[in-house]
């Protein structure tokens, strides 16, 4: 009973420690607005609506994955000196590799995107070493997150803000845990956010009216979407306007 009680206050004083050290996690806040749900009722005239099924972006993934070489981030050390202690990127520090690597499978999970439950969901499965108080420490797992769409009229950009709902580490010291559970947080909430899920050339539409010399605009008004199982619905609405060339 008594080393349950100190395994407890461990993880209770290392969570503390890693929070008030390290800080809260704050996310890159995507700008915009939230996308909701489309209203009831039948497409307006000026509305098209797109279809993408999970396999779109896992393809996109194996892609990058195949192609590109797994994605990689530094994280941030500790530094301390005479005044408070201070969080710094790095990228090595005496031989230990402070980043984390996102990797196509591992830790238990694979690395997708999947429309279910009216939520995307996004399992990130990773590798990556941190120098802690001298030690190097190895760790993998997997990162549970979600995404939530966003449109910023005056980009005409469709975005993405992933949050980070929970972080499963293996083989890590259940006290040093809390600390590294921190580091991954921070690396994909700051690393990470926020995502350009679709930019301005891929919504505006230019139509080209010889006969009138000139040419019809289409910018974005706004996006709506719908997430259901095994997909995802965006529903984007247009205003028209002719100028002549």
């Amino acid at each position: 009973m008594k080393y349950f009680v100190i395994l407890v206050l461990g993880l209770l004083l290392g969570a503390g420690v890693a929070v008030f050290l390290l800080g809260v996690p704050r996310m890159k806040s995507a700008p915009g607005t939230k996308v909701q749900a489309p209203a009831a009722g039948e497409l307006a005239g000026d509305t098209v609506m797109i279809t993408i099924g999970n396999g779109f972006f896992n393809d996109l993934l194996t892609a990058v994955f195949r192609d590109l070489g797994p994605p990689a981030f530094n994280l941030a050390e500790l530094e301390t000196g005479a005044g408070p202690a201070t969080i710094k990127p790095v990228a090595y520090q005496q031989g230990c590799a402070n980043s984390i690597t996102l990797m196509s499978e591992g830790g238990g999970g694979k690395t997708q995107v999947q429309f279910t439950g009216g939520k995307i969901t996004a399992p990130l499965a990773f590798t990556g070493s941190y120098n802690l108080m001298g030690n190097c420490m190895q760790f993998k797992g997997t990162a549970n997150t979600s995404i939530e769409l966003r449109f910023d009229h005056p980009s005409q950009t469709v975005f993405g803000q992933m949050s980070v709902d929970g972080v499963n580490l293996e083989g890590v010291n259940p006290i040093a845990n809390n600390f590294v559970t921190v580091f991954v947080r921070n690396a994909i909430d700051t690393r990470v956010n926020p995502l350009e899920l679709i930019r301005a050339p891929q919504l505006q539409l230019m139509i080209p009216v010889k006969a009138s010399n000139g040419a019809v605009m289409a910018q974005v008004k706004d996006v709506r979407a719908e997430v259901l199982d095994g997909m995802l619905k965006l529903f984007i609405s247009y205003e028209f306007n002719g100028a002549k060339t």
